[in-house]
């Protein structure tokens, strides 16, 4: 009897070594080697005709029917729909709301017609039911499948020719010629090419929930991101109502996408105005709050910025962020100490991006500086005012992209001036009627634009 192989690969990384190791010389984690038995050559091989090269140019490209969702957010971050044959990865934190959304999406498309197979590594049938209760699914043709064993996966999906298949997670799928836990790397791996496989062969779109870590990543190897179509982050915090559905990679539509929802006892529900819901609480008057027109993919979106700089007791002052990065709030704060003058060594500051969204492009710069200003002056802004652009370590303010979808948005919610970088007015566009444009070429110039000094 031939003995078999074994190796030990990182659960974290997917390093492999012949022997075990504390510490995985890929990622530098302490006890993620798990031994697994290597699968013999020839046995997970696929048959089946080989594809034969062709010319590009003699390539013809078909029109895809894409199945609308009738959620408009999530076809917005999907790009227009969902592609047959496409299979996207949805990861977020436990109970963030990726299970009601794809049971919603399932209940949305079997109402159409749509034959949908919902595939639960997880729950029972059941407990499947007892949530679909709760949202009002309640489709025909809505198929539910508690089964863990790819094999007999691809065997139901093969004899009921769904036209969407759900899984979820890709974590608890198994497949039986693989000799390692469900979940660790070689399994994952190697279901999601299966799947993957199969998406492609019989034309079946296909969402993979996927457990994350506790920084936020995907479980698994960084492969799996690689391989789907499309990689979907459900973000938000479970104590607010609002969700955000935010694409980070997308074969068939645009990246950075995001979609908001609302949670609520009956489900979640699309957002379709986020601007006016995320400055709905905005108070007036206060010092240390500030609107920025920020672009999220294709959509732009009004968000409050607030900041709050006390002194400090301690001998290093604390400086804090949500939902901003806090190394560039740190190089903001510098940016206000030495080209403005304002010494903040023995003050703590707090910044804050209000309604748990998360800006990462540059042109939020000037808003968490006016914000920061204005906190430290204990001077408030107008409210009526929204400040747009990038700021340099030398204190100048760079220009931003799609300056005119910002300046529209602002002046749909009532705002009468737009705080801009200078570069961007060159462009020889005009702004909306009763709509005042301020370009600003550094930090002081903005803070006198903000303040009136």
């Amino acid at each position: 009897m031939a003995k078999h192989r074994s190796r030990f690969v990182c659960q974290k990384c997917g390093y492999e070594s012949a022997k075990w190791m504390g510490r995985c010389p890929g990622c530098g984690q302490w006890n993620a080697m798990v031994e697994e038995v290597a699968v013999a050559a020839g046995t997970m091989r696929v048959r089946g005709e080989s594809a034969e090269p062709v010319p590009l140019v003699h390539v013809t490209r078909e029109e895809v029917q894409r199945l609308d969702t009738r959620i408009g957010e999530l076809n917005r971050v999907l790009g227009g729909g969902v592609v047959p044959g496409s299979i996207v990865l949805v990861g977020g934190d436990p109970g963030i709301g990726k299970s009601t959304l794809l049971l919603q999406m399932a209940d949305r498309l079997a109402a159409q017609g749509h034959v949908v197979l919902y595939i639960s590594g997880e729950e029972s049938p059941q407990q499947t039911k007892l949530r679909a209760e709760r949202l009002g699914v309640a489709a025909e043709s809505l198929l539910v499948l508690a089964e863990t064993d790819l094999v007999r996966i691809r065997h139901h999906v093969a004899r009921v020719r769904p036209a969407l298949v759900i899984i979820d997670s890709v974590q608890t799928v198994y497949h039986p010629d693989v000799a390692s836990a469900p979940g660790s790397v070689a399994q994952v791996r190697e279901c999601t090419a299966h799947l993957m496989r199969m998406a492609k062969e019989q034309g079946v779109a296909t969402f993979v929930v996927g457990h994350v870590t506790k920084d936020g990543a995907i479980a698994g190897p960084k492969l799996l991101e690689h391989m789907v179509d499309a990689v979907l982050y459900f973000e938000g915090d479970r104590h607010h109502a609002y969700r955000i559905l935010r694409a980070v990679k997308n074969r068939f539509g645009s990246t950075n996408e995001i979609g908001i929802f609302e949670m609520k006892d009956t489900g979640l529900a699309e957002v379709v105005n986020p601007s006016a819901h995320f400055l709905s609480e905005r108070p007036t008057g206060v010092a240390g709050s500030t609107v920025v027109a920020s672009l999220e993919g294709t959509r732009p979106v009004l968000v409050e910025v607030q900041a709050l700089v006390t002194p400090t007791s301690f001998a290093t002052p604390r400086r804090m962020a949500t939902g901003v990065d806090p190394n560039r709030v740190a190089l903001l704060l510098a940016v206000l100490e030495k080209r403005v003058g304002l010494f903040l060594q023995h003050h703590d500051a707090y910044v804050n991006v209000a309604g748990g969204v998360r800006l990462d492009e540059p042109a939020v710069d000037l808003a968490v500086v006016v914000s920061v200003a204005s906190s430290f002056r204990d001077e408030p802004t107008d409210p009526h005012d929204v400040v747009v652009g990038e700021v340099g370590l030398t204190g100048e303010v760079r220009g931003v992209s799609r300056i005119e979808q910002r300046v529209r948005e602002a002046h749909k919610l009532g705002f009468r001036r737009v705080i801009v970088p200078a570069q961007n007015l060159s462009g020889g566009w005009d702004p909306p009627p009763g709509m005042r444009l301020i370009g600003v070429r550094t930090v002081e110039e903005a803070l006198e634009a903000a303040f009136g000094r």
